[in-house]
């Protein structure tokens, strides 16, 4: 489960990317009708491709060319669909995915190589802290990939410590996937209740959702607090269901693994060119080895910084450091861009801080305003001072922050039909 592709040189990474480019491109424009139609719009001879650099001809696609031609994405007869996943919607409406049985080969393949890139073995159990049902493709993928290399799994589904724990305690996962701030909840539940969370047998969490480090790779506020409380490995995982493919950390934990045979990588700014080594730019990818809804140069919205030197752990391939916001979320808030998971990392400074939520709107002159909502036991005007105090230090801004009824940020946090909390509601138009 440790592909040698991953162990060869740069050259042969790349020589092996562009025969998989290659046909990528011939399926494409045999069975997508909405490639055969951007290839004759844009004159675009795929036979004249014959690098990576050369995908630089083909225009990029984005989430509103899924949204509006989501049928004409699908290459395969419906017959062929075995299962049905839709994306999260965090930014608009989901999009459909249809997978094939080859297509779930390749998931289980896929997230069974992430699991052994952060040292998962046959012999180890996984316990599953999110949900595997509700169109949701992660907790299938968990699923499959746990059953391809040949580990146990407990699928208890999000939420609810106590069920967590009745389980940890009963069946001894040797790993745990969760998203970061849960356990936080584990901890402070097992604490209330006298278990001794360090004789659990735990050795490491897969995490997901949230991030786990700065962007030199030092643990941030969230996974300090985690590591104080919890002797485990934390293992940062990144994802997304356009994508098909995980990028998980090795033992380095020096950011997610790319995976070759599954996936091409670009970062681009803003006119869509590469960035220069180490700078920040949107991921865009390419998908590969997939029938039903493959991608050509989709862009994520996501920010990230691409790593290209060689691991500590003997691979080859460039890693994607934490994310540094979504595209579509970045605030000019006086004079100042910020994205959202630089207010989580302040946020997670304050313990007595329960839950939150972040409101992004616009103000009667048309530049962006952000409102915290904090929920708390003890709504203090020293604790928001502090909060206040400490923003304005590590952001150099001060958004309005108000303290508010839990149960009503949790509402705002779950909207009807979600599967993970939502942090950030962005207003703006």
């Amino acid at each position: 489960m440790n592909p040698e592709i991953e162990y060869a040189s740069k050259a042969e990474i790349n020589n092996f990317q562009i025969e998989k480019l290659k046909a990528l491109l011939n399926y494409l424009s045999t069975n997508s009708a909405f490639y055969k139609r951007l290839f004759k719009t844009h004159q675009i001879d795929i036979t004249n491709i014959n690098s990576l650099e050369d995908l630089s001809v083909i225009p990029t696609t984005s989430k509103d060319d899924l949204q509006q031609y989501n049928d004409d994405f699908i290459c395969v007869p419906k017959n062929k669909i075995i299962d049905y996943v839709t994306t999260s919607g965090t930014l608009g409406e989901p999009v459909i995915f249809g997978l094939t049985d080859k297509d779930l080969d390749r998931l289980a393949y896929n997230e069974a190589i992430s699991f052994a890139c952060a040292g998962v073995k046959p012999d180890d159990v996984i316990q599953l802290m999110t949900t595997i049902d509700r169109r949701f493709m992660a907790g299938l993928a968990y699923f499959l990939g746990a059953r391809k290399l040949g580990a146990g799994i407990i699928r208890v589904g999000n939420g609810i410590p106590e069920l967590q724990w009745d389980s940890i305690l009963k069946f001894k996962p040797t790993y745990i996937i969760a998203v970061p701030s849960f356990l936080l909840k584990l901890i402070e539940f097992a604490k209330n209740h006298n278990i001794d969370i360090n004789a659990s047998g735990i050795k490491g969490a897969i995490c997901i959702g949230e991030s786990l480090r700065e962007q030199d790779f030092s643990l941030n506020t969230l996974s300090k607090k985690i590591k104080d409380n919890w002797d485990i490995e934390l293992y940062s995982t990144y994802a997304s269901t356009e994508m098909n493919t995980a990028f998980t950390e090795c033992e380095a934990q020096e950011g997610g693994h790319h995976h070759p045979e599954l996936i091409i990588t670009e970062i681009l700014d803003d006119n869509n060119q590469p960035v220069a080594e180490g700078e920040a730019g949107e991921l865009t990818i390419t998908t590969l080895g997939i029938e039903g809804m493959p991608l050509l140069r989709f862009k994520t919205g996501d920010i990230v910084k691409e790593h290209s030197q060689k691991c500590k752990c003997g691979r080859n391939t460039n890693r994607l450091g934490p994310v540094i916001g979504r595209k579509k979320q970045m605030i000019k808030y006086k004079g100042t861009t910020i994205y959202p998971p630089a207010m989580h990392n302040v946020l997670n400074d304050f313990s007595e801080v329960e839950t939150y939520i972040i409101e992004l709107s616009h103000n009667s002159i048309g530049t962006d305003e952000i409102r915290i909502k904090i929920a708390t036991t003890t709504p203090t005007e020293v604790l928001l001072q502090n909060i206040k105090d400490h923003f304005r230090a590590k952001l150099r801004v001060l958004p309005k922050i108000e303290y508010c009824d839990k149960k009503e940020i949790q509402v705002l946090q779950f909207p009807k039909m979600s599967r993970k909390p939502m942090m950030v509601i962005d207003l703006r138009k």
